[in-house]
């Protein structure tokens, strides 16, 4: 796809027209079934200083916590028996212990047999190698997004090229990749999104997320406005179009925006995966990357599937 294509797509193509063109090319690359995967969210603790998230190092309001192994053990155990085809271990960013992680990862493999993603943010090329090892399959990794200089103002005393050589990293390692971007964060120029679908195109993605920017009162960005679902709606049809192979998460975020329709829209939309949480209760209110994050729960993420018309294997109701 050209970058005048692209550009026409996401800011003039009639929103009708670009559903009906998305949502064939889901059905003909990737069918029905919506993927669900299971998210733990194991630590809240990050050294980074993102000025939109609530997890940065100087929000001392957050209170912080690391599950241990036997608890992202009971989580996973309850994800699998409820139907979810994959274990996604999320965290901030910090110096996890990789041999510990490894552990983890070895242990869901053995006793669940379900793949595991990682979503833990830049960390050395030796641990990402030894997770690999140890059975990860996929890694997941946002760009947030593909304009340099936004990326170095939303995250003091980073690149956006070292961002793009850990994902290329990851690849070379053997992982399955995925990245993703924000849509509406301040100081984002529309036409960059044109940007970002490219650069997930370049780097031939496996799964690509984009969902809304949402403030958090604790953040620098805390009292800007955010993202809106229908610019969301409309990039992720694109991303369809743009990267058919992909698989394309209805986020989170998006639910929050819209918790009566908003993961129904994003399936509609080129979406073929959700990620419900299975975070226990004394941790997910902790997990704060932005405010009033709706939780997606397992009937939930049944409810919007069926009401997609969508297919998926989830056995009970959490």
């Amino acid at each position: 796809m050209r970058r005048e294509e692209i550009a026409d797509l996401l800011f003039s193509v009639p929103w009708e027209d670009l559903q009906a063109r998305a949502a064939a090319v889901t059905v003909r690359e990737k069918g029905s079934h919506v993927f669900v995967r299971g998210l733990i969210e194991f630590s809240n603790i990050c050294h980074r200083n993102c000025r939109y998230c609530g997890l940065r190092a100087p929000n001392v309001r957050l209170g912080r916590y690391a599950m241990s192994r036997d608890e992202i053990l009971s989580a996973a155990r309850e994800a699998v028996a409820c139907g979810a085809d994959t274990i996604v271990l999320q965290s901030g960013e910090y110096a996890v212990q990789p041999q510990w992680l490894a552990e983890v990862i070895v242990a869901i493999r053995q006793e669940l047999h379900v793949p595991v993603t990682l979503s833990v943010g830049e960390q050395p090329a030796a641990a990402c190698a030894l997770w690999k090892e140890a059975g990860a399959e996929r890694y997941l990794l946002k760009h947030e997004t593909a304009d340099p200089a936004l990326y170095a103002a939303l995250h003091p005393g980073h690149t956006l090229s070292e961002r793009v050589a850990q994902l290329r990293l990851l690849h070379q390692l053997g992982y399955e990749t995925g990245s993703g971007f924000m849509i509406g964060v301040p100081g984002q120029n529309p036409e960059s999104l044109v940007d970002d679908i490219l650069l997930a195109r370049e780097l031939h993605v496996e799964m690509c997320g984009a969902g809304p920017f949402i403030p958090q009162a604790d953040t620098p960005l805390g009292d800007e406005a955010g993202g809106t679902a229908e610019m969301t709606l409309r990039v992720m049809a694109v991303l369809r179009l743009a990267l058919p192979w992909a698989n394309i998460p209805a986020t989170t975020a998006l639910a929050t925006l819209d918790p009566a329709q908003g993961q129904v829209r994003g399936l509609r939309a080129g979406g073929n995966v959700l990620m419900p949480s299975f975070t226990p209760s004394q941790y997910r209110q902790e997990y704060r990357i932005y405010d009033n994050k709706n939780r997606v729960s397992l009937e939930l993420a049944r409810t919007a599937i069926e009401a997609a018309g969508r297919t998926h294997a989830l056995q009970v109701a959490v």
